[in-house]
């Protein structure tokens, strides 16, 4: 996938793939997982499955991939950056340690444009939602 090096955890690969290191594991938080088990000692945990994703989430990945791969391309990447690394390493810090609104590098800045208008876009469909399942209340 272009990384220069091989990652630290795989865990959410895993993750979103229904995978764990022990199928056995109780897992928190439950509600994350899917089909209920038994560990044989009469413990009830529910087994990881599958995710599965909307249009909208994909594009959220596939435009937070290019960005990532955009970044790995650079001379001096760290294989395990968060989106909030590979903004501090385009935007840089001002001299109160702050990382700059923008970035001098055009292709970046398009890229992060673009990650930034889709991520807006899934807040949208998701907004509504918060408020019907209850985790706002009105």
């Amino acid at each position: 996938m272009d990384a220069r090096d091989k990652f630290d955890s795989n865990f959410m690969t895993d993750f979103f793939e229904g995978k764990t290191e022990n199928d056995n594991i109780i897992a928190e938080p439950r509600f994350f997982y899917g089909t209920e088990g038994d560990d044989s000692g009469g413990n009830t945990y529910k087994k990881p499955t599958k995710r599965e994703f909307s249009e909208t989430s994909k594009n959220v990945f596939n435009a937070g991939k290019e960005l990532w791969k955009y970044y790995h391309a650079q001379p001096k990447c760290n294989v395990n950056a968060s989106l909030y690394d590979i903004r501090e390493y385009f935007q840089e810090r001002n001299d109160k340690g702050k990382i700059n609104s923008k970035s001098d590098d055009e292709t970046y800045n398009e890229l992060i444009g673009k990650l930034r208008l889709i991520l807006k876009n899934l807040a949208n469909k998701i907004e509504p939602k918060v408020y019907e399942y209850g985790f706002l209340k009105i």
